[in-house]
């Protein structure tokens, strides 16, 4: 008896995405492999078969992400939202010219970029404090989430991000573009395969002192194009002024914590690769020493010139400072790394050109980040930065900036999360959050 052909069905892209994050508990560890060729990545690719992008914060990092996406032949980017209507406009302009039409549409409110059901993934890149609250609710509504670091302005906002990328089943890649780069791979390689033997000091030197953009710190009204009371969001109330906006929030403490977290997510990230403790933390935390500015307007005043040792439970010491040469050091038994922004250094040298064998461990390979992440949205494999890995990078920069602000060395419990027997730094663990603004997963 001849078996009758069962009908063929179509699925196009942004049903398989639908299908694949409702079944995302079971590919997080057993994804589904799906040819590039069946889904046209090996040419152009058709219209349908793109993956959408909303971009929420098109400022100077975001503008970037944004081109970055529009370099890409497999997405879309269909809208975006900030609320400096000047930024928004200008964004809106690149998308459409580079699209060769009008169809970029554009929100002051991210709630409404969120909720359009057409977007499959968006690109998050706000201040510190905004961080949690639009990641949750990308999650929430099935996006899938490229977001910039630090994760976010907390241990528990940190932990909340997390907790609802796993819940929701979505993709995320965090900004730490690092990893993407063929020098910082190879040095974590070296190190993990054990060619400078065993490394029980690890430095991380970050920037010093902060980089602030010229502005007026008097108080004034905000300019009519730009929504100041949304930009403050879950942040402390306080009088806007020129310069405490944009590029400078990085030095308020209301917002974030200076070069020391404005890097951490970064290098900090790199040193946790190299020595495979991507999913912990430290386990005490004792500073050495910080500047805080004393500027008269007191408008800048996260810490400059910091030092803090990190103790691991795997047997080696973290020393983050800003006193030291930039990038990451691995100081092992048998010799050096050091790694940076277009620099790697080792000793003995010949490790410079060494190849990691085939029968040895080979760590994540990606040499485009955002590429990467569209690849992981298509085939809902993991990224090479995905939420657990970069909260556990930025929890040592946290970790460091409440031992610093305390001024004696702290105990931490990276499998809780907490301080032992620390009330007053337990209680430093999250921010506070202005109404109507909260985090619900």
């Amino acid at each position: 008896m001849k078996r009758k052909r069962q009908k063929k069905e179509s699925i196009n892209r942004r049903e398989f995405l639908k299908r694949t994050g409702l079944a995302s508990l079971a590919t997080v560890a057993f994804p589904y492999i799906i040819p590039g060729r069946a889904l046209g990545l090996d040419g152009a690719v058709p219209p349908s078969e793109r993956i959408t992008i909303g971009c929420i914060g098109v400022g100077g990092m975001g503008t970037s992400n944004m081109e970055g996406f529009l370099d890409q032949p497999s997405a879309q980017v269909v809208a975006v939202c900030d609320v400096d209507g000047k930024h928004r406009e200008s964004a809106m302009k690149k998308v459409n010219d580079r699209y060769g039409n009008q169809d970029c549409a554009g929100y002051n409110d991210f709630r409404e970029l969120i909720a359009r059901e057409d977007i499959d993934a968006v690109s998050l890149a706000l201040p510190d404090q905004w961080h949690a609250i639009p990641a949750i609710m990308a999650a929430k509504a099935g996006k899938d989430i490229y977001g910039e670091k630090p994760l976010a302005g907390s241990i528990k906002e940190g932990r909340a991000i997390v907790d609802a990328v796993e819940q929701y089943g979505r993709i995320w890649q965090t900004g730490s573009w690092q990893r993407s780069q063929e020098h910082f791979r190879q040095a974590c390689e070296l190190v993990r395969n054990g060619y400078i033997g065993e490394v029980k000091y690890v430095v991380v030197g970050l920037p010093s002192k902060n980089s602030i953009n010229k502005g007026s710190t008097t108080p004034s009204d905000p300019p009519p194009w730009f929504d100041y009371d949304m930009w403050l969001g879950p942040a402390p109330y306080a009088p806007y002024c020129e310069a405490r906006c944009h590029w400078n929030f990085r030095w308020i403490s209301d917002y974030a914590g200076g070069q020391l977290t404005d890097w951490a997510g970064h290098h900090c990230d790199i040193a946790q690769w190299g020595m495979g403790t991507e999913l912990t933390g430290p386990v005490e935390i004792i500073p050495r020493g910080g500047h805080w500015p004393k500027a008269e307007d007191g408008l800048f005043d996260t810490v400059e010139d910091y030092e803090f040792l990190c103790k691991f439970k795997e047997g080696f010491d973290m020393l983050v400072t800003a006193r030291q040469k930039g990038g990451v050091l691995f100081k092992g038994s048998e010799g050096w790394i050091h790694v940076d922004r277009g620099a790697f250094d080792a000793f003995p040298r010949s490790l410079v050109q060494t190849e990691i064998k085939p029968h040895e461990l080979h760590l994540y390979r990606s040499s485009n980040h955002i590429g990467n992440f569209l690849e992981c949205v298509r085939t809902r494999k993991k990224t090479i930065t995905p939420a657990e890995v970069a909260h556990h990078s930025i929890m040592i920069g946290h970790l460091g900036l409440i031992a610093l602000k305390l001024g004696r060395p702290l105990k931490f419990d990276p499998d809780s999360e907490t301080f032992i027997n620390d009330s007053e730094a337990n209680r430093m663990l999250c921010r506070p959050m202005r109404e109507p603004w909260h985090l619900n997963i």
